[in-house]
């Protein structure tokens, strides 16, 4: 295997933490909304309301990161979204009052997005500078973090959710890794860079409707198990615990399969596959019928993501460009890609929970179909590496 420059591996691993401490952080609050729903008296459509709120407010975030970045780069936006993460996380877990709750949701979701948008602009810049593709490495370790946030919530049951405050220091101390700064010159470049939106479209839509899934996994999974089944409180993590297991084992696999077989088959076997586990899902008898269907699920649409911002980093180009100038273009067009995530959240979290308000099986009977679009959508992810328009002119102030 070729060997990675040396000046390069630092920022890999810190840009990993980063996606690490984003997954343990996001899994453990979502497998414990059980008891955040019985400790304020939260139903399932007020959750579904406060989920949409912590979304719009993560695309916000995301939206800040990219206008920001144009200005700074992503390593200092991406240490900014961590700190403001640090301090969401103890409010949520320890608010006295349900305004104080949802008010540590905000503050946690306007970091999230900041923390998602940049870890991806850092994740594609170093996979340009190595020249292979390492994409599903960081959303491997984005996975391993949310296997271990589930795993902790099995672990600490028994602790009151006043624990969880202090999984704030983790996203202090990613903030202090060596991330990889922009070379030079960004000011000027990332102001001219145009994104073409129509060519990453196709692929965009294929990265809601795995978004879609996914979040309605992380965050309905528990519920389901715990609303439709006699399931032990400490098992309902296990929803969430084996889609990851499954989805990181095969993530781990990506660069082999995607090499042999190629993108296209990869995802179309993965779509159908996927819409099979949701069918179990949906239909199980028991809560280990459940948990199976889930972990089918998690191997089916492990590489849509990181496939995904591999496509749109191919569409930006950057072939024969200064490191500088290939870093604008692709944080450009990374930060805007990233909201189709947001657009397939919203529907993986508000829309599975208003659809599935009377049962969770009709929450999940919506993403068994809709999966399947991705075996037409498939033929997207081998572009034809399409060259940004460097625009003449300087955008408006505005």
């Amino acid at each position: 295997m070729e060997k990675a420059p040396p000046d390069l591996s630092r920022p890999r691993i810190a840009v990993a933490a980063a996606f690490l401490m984003q997954g343990l952080v996001l899994l453990s609050l979502t497998t414990r909304l059980p008891e955040f729903q019985d400790r304020w008296a939260i139903t399932d459509v007020q959750l579904s309301l406060i989920l949409l709120m912590m979304i719009l407010l993560a695309g916000a975030g995301s939206v800040a990161a990219e206008t920001v970045a144009k200005r700074l780069d992503s390593a200092r936006m991406l240490r900014t979204g961590l700190v403001i993460v640090a301090v969401g996380v103890p409010v949520l877990c320890t608010a006295q009052t349900s305004a104080f709750f949802v008010g540590g949701i905000a503050v946690y979701g306007f970091g999230l997005g900041m923390v998602d948008a940049c870890s991806n602009m850092q994740a594609v810049a170093l996979e340009h500078r190595y020249q292979r593709p390492i994409l599903p490495s960081f959303h491997g370790a984005w996975t391993l973090g949310g296997v271990v946030g589930a795993a902790i919530t099995l672990a600490t049951t028994d602790l009151p959710l006043e624990a969880g405050a202090a999984l704030g220091v983790l996203p202090l101390l990613v903030a202090f890794g060596p991330f990889l700064a922009r070379d030079h010159g960004p000011t000027e470049l990332a102001t001219k860079v145009a994104v073409p939106w129509r060519p990453i479209l196709l692929v965009g839509l294929a990265m809601v409707l795995f978004y879609m899934i996914d979040t309605a996994v992380q965050t309905w999974g528990p519920l389901f198990l715990d609303h439709t089944f006699d399931t032990p409180e400490r098992y309902v993590a296990l929803a969430a615990l084996c889609y990851l297991l499954a989805s990181g084992t095969v993530r781990l696999a990506g660069d082999w399969l995607v090499g042999r077989f190629g993108p296209v088959p990869v995802l179309r076997v993965g779509a159908v596959i996927g819409a099979a586990a949701l069918a179990v899902v949906v239909f199980s008898p028991a809560w280990q019928v459940a948990v199976l269907g889930f972990s089918i699920l998690g191997a089916g649409v492990a590489v849509v993501a990181p496939l995904s911002f591999s496509a749109a980093a191919k569409i930006a180009g950057g072939e024969g460009f200064a490191p500088a100038v290939r870093q604008a273009r692709v944080d450009a067009v990374i930060a805007r890609f990233n909201q189709f995530n947001y657009i397939g959240a919203l529907l993986g979290s508000v829309m599975t929970g208003l659809v599935g308000q009377d049962s969770l099986r009709v929450g999940f009977a919506v993403p068994m179909v809709l999966v399947l679009g991705i075996v037409p959508l498939a033929p997207a992810f081998a572009p034809r590496i399409v060259p940004l328009a460097v625009s003449a002119r300087r955008p408006s102030a505005s």
